[in-house]
């Protein structure tokens, strides 16, 4: 969703519901729970090549990029601009076989939602991309022709930022800049929830399922954004780039929020949008919609849109 992800050099500003930072200690068991099959290296391989299959897109919307998550339209699988795919497989009927007979088998006896923010919920991208490219235009202005915002989407402002700059100075600067434009846009009513969202969020706590946000943005921008869609009382906590050492597609991300939360990874799925999103949860052991997409990331399932997930939910 920048990713809201990965730490950034952003302030924490007040609003969204959320838990303390977790102790150091937690972190490092979070972390060596990690040490396994996926290191971040080899998840990030892994979402590479996922971006270069489904056409160079992180097949994000708003949420990606550094501090901020971008993620979801834009370019990458074919959009209907609003978070449904333009083409996709042929449906079967909930516990059928086809799409949503898949989909049905996923979110089955599921009582917890982890939810990415940027390109997932919230239609961000555009404002995340208008405000990186002038962050850039400004700060290091050599890297804008060939920057391309949605290379990077799923990772965070301060990890974007320093791969473009290598300067760790710089990089702040170049961050901070960002962040400030963003925020900007948002409060300007530049971003805005997807279709759906707001009434997958309403059903599952309806039903009794709990969601959380697990998302690379940081806690500033993630809080404007929250307050702006008016989605932030629709979590029981929200987990920020701010608030984990890590970024997406490291499975740590995911790791520390199952643990922070005493989630059972059997009992929970995870909405994401970018294949670096995607591949952090994935590598965590946790069942993974791939939204606004008809060509899923590596082990995740796709979803055209939020819509599609609501109608199932209705029927169930």
């Amino acid at each position: 969703m920048t990713g809201p992800t990965g730490p950034a050099p952003a302030t924490t500003e007040g609003g969204a519901p959320h838990a303390n930072a977790p102790s150091a200690t937690a972190l490092e068991d979070a972390l060596s729970v990690n040490a396994a099959p996926t290191t971040a290296r080899a998840a990030r391989e892994r979402a590479a090549a996922a971006s270069t299959a489904t056409g160079g897109e992180g097949g994000a919307a708003g949420m990606s990029p550094a501090s901020d998550t971008p993620g979801g339209v834009g370019t990458g699988p074919a959009r209907d601009g609003r978070g449904g795919a333009a083409t996709s497989p042929a449906s079967g009927g909930p516990g059928g076989g086809g799409v949503d007979g898949v989909l049905a088998g996923v979110v089955a006896g599921r009582r917890v939602w982890l939810c990415d923010l940027d390109g997932t919920l919230v239609d961000s991208f555009p404002a995340h991309e208008a405000a990186f490219r002038q962050a850039v235009a400004e700060v290091v202005p050599a890297a804008l022709p060939s920057f391309r915002y949605a290379d990077h989407a799923g990772a965070s402002t301060a990890e974007v930022a320093a791969l473009l700059t290598g300067d760790r100075e710089v990089a702040g600067r170049l961050a901070r800049r960002k962040q400030e434009l963003y925020r900007r846009f948002v409060e300007q009513g530049r971003v805005r929830p997807f279709p759906g969202a707001r009434r997958l969020l309403g059903l599952l706590a309806g039903g009794g399922q709990v969601a959380y946000l697990v998302t690379s943005g940081s806690r500033g921008s993630v809080e404007r954004v929250l307050t702006g869609s008016a989605l932030g009382a629709c979590f029981r906590d929200v987990l920020t780039a701010d608030d984990v050492p890590v970024s997406k597609p490291d499975p740590a991300f995911y790791h520390l929020a199952c643990r922070r939360w005493h989630v059972d990874p059997a009992e929970a799925v995870v909405l994401e949008d970018s294949p670096h999103g995607v591949a952090s949860a994935v590598g965590a052991g946790l069942a993974t919609l791939h939204v606004h997409t008809a060509e899923p990331a590596s082990g995740a399932v796709a979803v055209r849109g939020l819509d599609e997930i609501v109608s199932l939910l209705e029927m169930m």
